[in-house]
């Protein structure tokens, strides 16, 4: 008798993703899991080259196990997190991963994706977009540039730490797939930013909702730009900043979790700063997406489409015009190839009635607004996914290139560089056009 049953429930379990998906015929596999991020004590943070964090000396004895040109960080404010979304319709597969750190280079993409079939899980196209919190670990990124500017050397312990975080939350998202409907909701977010060029910004909050086939709640993710700098460089503590408390508000009312993903943030500031703002501030942009969530619709079935592209780029070089005086003729640049890439590579997707592309660094808000528009009315929405994948710095518009401000010195590809990365993300959401079901 015992053999019987446990022969009859062994039937049963196999039989229960077929039951599913009879249920929702058509519904994408989707499944999703946070996990707090482990950072090694004594990881200096990323985001300000400012005297404030620096190690002065640096660290030329030896004294910091993790860090180098910057501080340790001194305990954490709120727990960082890594936040795993797998979507699969039986013919394209996304993992999507939300970071709480300051940007991933294309290193660090690369090893997460061969941990991951390392672990066993299936070959997917992988998105990981950072947050680009100013408070979140450093000594991780492959780049001696950068590491100098503002995230220290990279330190390899720090480093595996970081990839076995995200790993961990792709296997626990992997396990929990299941058959799921999709729908999408764009709000207003509140006037909570400014511009640093003080040009137009661009208010929208995306909302993708995703439930199981019985309409619970499986995953929420939610773009928009805001530079998570609420936290200033005297601040040593770990932090998700403002979009980390707006998400783990989420996580906490809503059970599921939250995939914060940046938009065009390259001249976005927050309007305040400090922490009492930041508690404020973050508790009025959950109230703006958990209003979103509510109001989107229970979901319908849909299929997912994923395309990508490599695009040249020009001459990475640094402006000394732009990066000190309008004196200087524009014509002296800091040759750059050695230490950048000549080429940034895109992945735009598909689910429902929205598209989404990915931008390796720090898009201006009109050149993401261009994006956006660019696909309407084929899509309902698009969004951009800022500092995904990769970091090359900013990218702005050629009328705004030829400035003295912090925004175009970080611009590295030249006045002619953000169009065409933005040019090259809509053609790719446009090739995307009858690839993924709508409603």
């Amino acid at each position: 008798m015992r053999a019987r049953a446990a022969l009859v429930a062994v039937v049963l379990v196999l039989c229960l993703p077929a039951a599913s998906d009879a249920q929702c015929p058509g519904c994408l596999h989707a499944g999703a899991a946070s996990v707090d991020l482990r950072v090694l004590p004594g990881a200096p943070l990323a985001g300000y080259g400012s005297v404030a964090r620096r190690l002065l000396p640096p660290d030329v004895l030896g004294r910091h196990p993790h860090a180098f040109w910057f501080k340790p960080h001194a305990g954490t404010l709120d727990p960082l997190g890594a936040r795993a979304l797998v979507l699969d319709d039986g013919t394209t597969r996304l993992t999507w991963v939300a970071v709480d750190l300051i940007a991933v280079d294309r290193a660090f993409t690369r090893e997460v994706e061969r941990r991951l079939l390392a672990a066993g899980l299936p070959r997917s196209t992988l998105i990981i977009s950072a947050s680009h919190t100013h408070s979140g670990p450093g000594a991780f990124i492959d780049s001696a540039l950068v590491g100098l500017v503002a995230a220290d050397r990279a330190d390899a312990p720090v480093r595996d730490a970081l990839i076995g975080s995200i790993v961990d939350a792709v296997r626990r998202a992997e396990r929990a797939r299941g058959p799921a409907r999709v729908s999408a909701l764009s709000v207003n977010a509140p006037a909570v930013t400014v511009s640093r060029l003080g040009q137009p910004l661009d208010p929208e909050i995306t909302i993708l909702k995703f439930v199981s086939a019985t309409g619970a709640p499986v995953a929420l993710v939610w773009n928009f730009a805001i530079h998570a700098t609420m936290l200033g460089p005297r601040n040593l503590e770990l932090s998700g900043d403002v979009t980390g408390a707006a998400s783990r508000t989420l996580e906490r009312d809503l059970g599921v979790p939250v995939l914060f993903v940046n938009g065009a943030v390259g001249d976005v500031s927050p309007r305040r700063h400090g922490r009492p703002a930041l508690a404020e501030v973050g508790s009025a942009l959950a109230a703006a997406v958990r209003a979103g969530w509510n109001a989107a619709p229970a979901g319908w079935p849909a299929s997912l489409a994923v395309r990508t592209a490599r695009v040249e780029l020009p001459p990475p070089a640094l402006s000394l015009r732009n990066c000190i005086a309008d004196w200087i003729p524009g014509a002296l640049r800091l040759p750059l190839a050695r230490a950048l890439p000549g080429d940034a590579e895109l992945v735009a997707a598909a689910v429902g009635d929205t598209v989404w592309v990915t931008i390796p660094g720090e898009l201006q808000t009109r050149l993401g607004l261009e994006v956006k528009r660019g696909v309407r009315p084929a899509w309902a929405r698009a969004f951009v996914a800022g500092v995904s994948n990769d970091y090359l710095g900013y990218f702005l518009a050629a009328a705004d290139y030829d400035r003295v401000a912090y925004v175009a010195c970080a611009s590295l590809y030249g006045p002619e560089g953000g169009a065409r990365l933005s040019r090259a993300a809509g053609d790719l959401l446009a090739a995307l056009r009858g690839g993924g079901a709508g409603r």
